[in-house]
């Protein structure tokens, strides 16, 4: 019969109270020591299970590399469209930073499940970089939830501070100016009404005001997005403006801004008498065919 195995004491009631106790620690000890080899080999399987998926991941890390090496110096990425190029290295560089996230995320498992503090590897932290002086500050002070010295003798007292910083984003807002003309008049009908000229807008009569029209024509001509997708985007915020209209928006602010454009081509030509622009041409979408055409973004409707 073997120790570890349970046996009854009932059935020998005659035993001395000595050989009871002795026999529970006995078995205390026994039950001690397989808790502790069976925590043991947890983990060992554990830590081999991280293992495993550790090198699964580098593995799948080495090939994206390898994939992204190949396709920005190898001999076709000569041949390849740029846009097509910078798209393929973007998805490529995507790919690798979600697997190094993984990877870091099971190196933190590891380090974790080490039950000795000494002999766990945290990761370096990231290279401090600076961001643009000139952009806002939002200052959040977090303060604890109580500065009553344990000690009795009052409030805790400021020695310092830690600082630091993340890059945050304010998301594009659409809102409606309502512009409110007061009417005045003399109490006693004495003389006439007073009230303020209308301002000036470049498109009269239209929803659109200057800075919404520039928006439009930055996204347009400047950053390629064509006026398809910004009828979606703004529709998404709440704003069902279709493209129909916007290219209307365009065709008339074009029409208007022209002397300014001219303007600006002649003082161009008279410094210089070579002027080098890019004729890099952007996929367009072709309404009502599913497809795209090469355009360059300063030409045809969005």
């Amino acid at each position: 019969m073997r120790m570890s195995q349970s046996f009854d004491l009932s059935q020998f009631p005659d035993l001395p109270p000595e050989v009871v106790k002795a026999f529970a620690a006995v078995q205390f000890e026994l039950s001690v020591e397989r808790a502790a080899r069976q925590h043991e080999q947890s983990v060992v399987a554990e830590k081999e299970a991280f293992i495993a998926e550790l090198e699964a991941l580098i593995e799948k890390l080495e090939g994206q590399v390898q994939d992204y090496r190949r396709t920005k110096f190898g001999p076709k990425s000569e041949k390849l469209d740029p846009a097509q190029l910078e798209l393929a290295l973007e998805d490529l560089e995507t790919a690798i930073a979600e697997t190094q996230a993984q990877i870091a995320a099971v190196e933190d498992r590891i380090a974790a499940s080490e039950p000795d503090p000494e002999k766990r590897k945290l990761r370096a932290p990231r290279k401090v970089r600076a961001l643009p002086e000139s952009l806002p500050r939002v200052e959040r002070v977090v303060e604890p939830d109580s500065i009553i010295c344990p000690c009795g003798c009052g409030d805790m007292v400021k020695i310092g501070e830690d600082r630091s910083e993340r890059l945050d984003y304010l998301p594009a807002r659409y809102q409606v100016i309502v512009t409110v003309r007061p009417r005045y008049a003399c109490p006693k009908g004495r003389t006439g009404v007073v009230q303020a000229k209308a301002p000036a807008h470049l498109l009269e009569g239209s929803w659109p005001t200057e800075a919404l029209l520039a928006q439009i024509a930055v996204s347009k001509h400047s950053e390629h997005m064509p006026l398809n997708r910004q009828a979606v985007v703004m529709a998404r915020h709440g704003v069902p403006i279709e493209r129909s209209v916007l290219a209307d928006w365009m065709g008339r602010t074009g029409a208007l801004i022209a002397p300014v454009v001219d303007h600006m081509a002649k003082q161009l030509l008279a410094g210089s008498t070579r002027l080098y622009v890019d004729e890099t041409t952007a996929p367009v979408l072709d309404p009502g065919k599913g497809k795209t055409i090469p355009r360059h973004p300063w030409l045809g409707p969005g």
